[in-house]
């Protein structure tokens, strides 16, 4: 009963972890640990049920490394994203190995590769069919494609809002949440000169500038002014064209984060990330010092190099 209670919060929470990874390019909270990422390799640490920290480490090559124009703006927002749930979704399946009791079986590959299937599909259907299949129901309701893509874009957020809010009902999940603020934290630490200790990161904030969270709710904006040059059309015809153009959304996204974190500390900069904090507030927790011992031990191997 466990084992089925623990996989099926770990289907339930990969829709944020895989719409927060495609729109960041830092660390990530997994199950029970944090993966931290440096510019030419990773570091993964997971508390395991018998209270040790199993670390892990690998050299990883950014695909806009690879060639100059994956570096191009806008197109490298696609490329980044690519590279990041690639390399998250790797980072995510090993924790929920490491984190494993004696007695339970760890997942396979087929396991794996059916839940990420499946979790795909679930983000697809709640923030893709619902919304669009809702706007295209009431099609004769609303005028224009432009309105009615606003309104389809009113429901995406409702959506997701509702799906957070469920999911972090949840008492695993809500763990991950707590490794979440925990890589915040050990994060502004560092950025902020201080040694990497539970006792100075403890007294930074859950709340990050750059989390791939903050920026779900402005894509989901920039999605409205995306898909409202698709045109109308069938309803098989606008679900398969805004599949097809998340690259193209994904790459505005990516310049969007790099701007206002830029800017973070001016006025109109703390406008724009404001919706972000909040919907952190969803998906952060306080984390308590042992969890913030495994985010800083991340941090630490990922600087060691």
């Amino acid at each position: 009963m466990k084992l089925l209670r623990n996989r099926i919060s770990r289907l339930l929470l990969l829709p944020w972890w895989l719409l927060k990874q495609g729109f960041q390019y830092g660390g990530a909270a997994v199950i029970e640990g944090v993966m931290m990422r440096g510019p030419s390799n990773l570091a993964l640490a997971v508390r395991q049920p018998n209270g040790n920290i199993a670390l892990e480490k690998e050299e990883v090559l950014p695909l806009t490394s690879k060639h100059p124009w994956f570096k191009l703006p806008l197109i490298r927002g696609t490329f980044v994203m690519i590279d990041s749930l690639v390399i998250g979704m790797k980072a995510l399946s090993r924790s929920a190995n490491l984190a494993m009791d004696e007695e339970e079986e760890e997942l396979s590959l087929v396991e794996i590769a059916i839940t990420i299937v499946l979790a795909t599909l679930l983000a697809v259907l709640l923030f893709i069919v619902v919304p669009t299949g809702a706007v295209h129901a009431l099609r004769t309701s609303v005028a224009g494609v432009f309105l009615q893509n606003v309104v389809e874009g009113i429901i995406r957020i409702a959506v997701f809002l509702a799906y957070v809010w469920a999911i972090s009902r949840m008492e695993d999940i809500d763990r991950v949440f707590m490794y979440h603020g925990a890589e915040h934290k050990a994060i502004h630490t560092y950025e902020h000169g201080e040694d990497l200790t539970v006792d100075n990161a403890q007294k930074y904030p859950t709340f990050h500038p750059r989390c791939g969270t903050s920026f779900l709710v402005v894509v989901m904006v920039i999605s409205i002014f995306v898909f409202a040059l698709l045109g109308d059309g069938s309803l098989a015809w606008k679900i398969g064209s805004r599949i097809l153009v998340l690259p193209v959304v994904a790459g505005l996204g990516y310049e969007f984060i790099k701007l206002t974190a830029r800017y973070s500390d001016t006025g109109w900069g703390q406008i724009l990330i404001a919706p972000g904090q909040w919907l952190q507030g969803m998906t952060t927790r306080e984390p308590d010092d042992s969890q913030m011992e495994v985010a800083l031990k991340a941090l630490r191997e990922v600087l060691a190099s």
